[in-house]
């Protein structure tokens, strides 16, 4: 009964958000490995007086388990690095290495990141809260919480249930985006056959190590992001530690992902969530997704303008760094104008890409904000 009279309609609110997530898991399959730890860690730390969060207790400090783990992995950036080491081991390179031009598209479509951040400001946030709402715009879930938790730690709970629910709605916000942006003839054009080339193991070993040099001259503040995504990367791809690879690919990826969601909604609670500027925090974050979009598939369009060989504008959309589930669009799309046209494998190259990219794009924003605000 006291529980119950202690309870608050934020609390309701948040508890009811919590559940919604873990439907959208469960009955959309909509980042389930995520959603699901996330929104019952929502429930968790809006129950009054509850465990989980660190609470003073009969004038003593009662340590909570999600405020321990907040802490160990959140607050010490391990669970987002970690997450990248687990993903450089799944990625592929090989479509990338296959047609290096693609790595433009994942340039290009960081370009939400900005007008996020631009727009940010205007509504009247400082310079590292507004780089911490823009960087929802990589599409890149540890990238979001690794520079939130540096520049604006009281807005990481918003920041990373946007990042990762809009990663999740990628297939229902990018179509409509993609439709408007092309014409008939644009959704129809088929990738010019060329006979694939392999990529060696030479090249298969140099190109992260290569990446992890170039970046961290170009962003020294991205070193550790880009260093254990290309750690990952070189386990995989070297040869001589394939128990390393599997395990960090299954056991580690599961473990930590898992960590991750359930941290994260420590900073859930009613009185830290439910604000006006978590509303405009989650609106940000939708619009820097719609212009990630815009920006790769109008990128294709201004190339075609001086390419013999047309690439489909489609291709564009998949430079984001939701992988592979931009890939995965990208060919629904093409297949949906043109049943025999078969985009996915460009599309890959375009996505793994758009992960160097969102890192880098990270990495830039933790070095030059850092310096400016100081």
């Amino acid at each position: 009964m006291l529980v119950l009279a202690a309870i608050t309609y934020k609390q309701v609110i948040m508890i009811l958000a919590g559940l919604g997530l873990i439907w959208l898991g469960i009955k959309k399959e909509y980042e389930p490995a995520l959603l699901i730890p996330i929104g019952f860690g929502a429930i968790l730390v809006n129950i009054p007086f509850s465990s989980a969060l660190t609470q003073l207790v009969d004038g003593k400090i009662q340590e909570g388990a999600l405020s321990t783990l907040f802490h160990f992995g959140i607050t010490t950036e391990m669970f987002p690095l970690l997450i990248f080491l687990a993903v450089g081991a799944m990625i592929d390179f090989g479509p990338l290495l296959q047609k290096p031009v693609m790595f433009i598209f994942g340039l290009t479509a960081q370009i939400g990141i900005f007008v996020a951040m631009m727009l940010a400001l205007y509504f009247g946030f400082d310079l590292k809260e507004a780089a911490s709402i823009g960087i929802i715009g990589a599409a890149d879930g540890p990238t979001s919480i690794f520079v939130a938790a540096k520049f604006a730690p009281h807005l990481l709970g918003p920041i990373s249930v946007a990042a990762y629910t809009y990663m999740s709605l990628v297939p229902i916000i990018q179509p409509p985006v993609m439709r408007l942006l092309t014409t008939e003839a644009e959704r129809r054009i088929r990738p010019v056959p060329r006979p694939e080339h392999s990529v060696s193991r030479d090249v298969r070993i140099m190109f992260p190590i290569a990446v992890t040099i170039l970046a961290s001259m170009i962003a020294p503040a991205s070193a550790s992001l880009i260093g254990f995504l290309m750690l990952g990367n070189l386990i995989r791809e070297c040869g001589v530690l394939e128990r390393l690879s599997k395990g960090a690919q299954n056991e580690l990826a599961n473990i930590v992902t898992l960590l991750l969601g359930i941290s994260i909604s420590a900073t859930m609670t009613g009185e830290q969530f439910l604000r006006a500027d978590t509303l405009i925090v989650i609106a940000m974050g939708l619009v820097a997704f719609i212009f990630d979009t815009a920006g790769g598939v109008i990128t294709a369009k201004v190339m075609n303008l001086f390419l013999k060989e047309k690439i489909n504008p489609f291709i564009g959309a998949a430079g984001i760094s939701a992988f592979p589930m931009a890939s995965r669009v990208v060919q629904k799309m093409g297949q949906e104008y043109d049943r025999g046209n078969h985009l996915l494998m460009h599309a890959v190259g375009a996505n793994v890409a758009g992960q160097i990219g969102s890192v880098l794009a990270g990495g830039l924003l933790l070095s030059f904000i850092g310096r400016m605000a100081g």
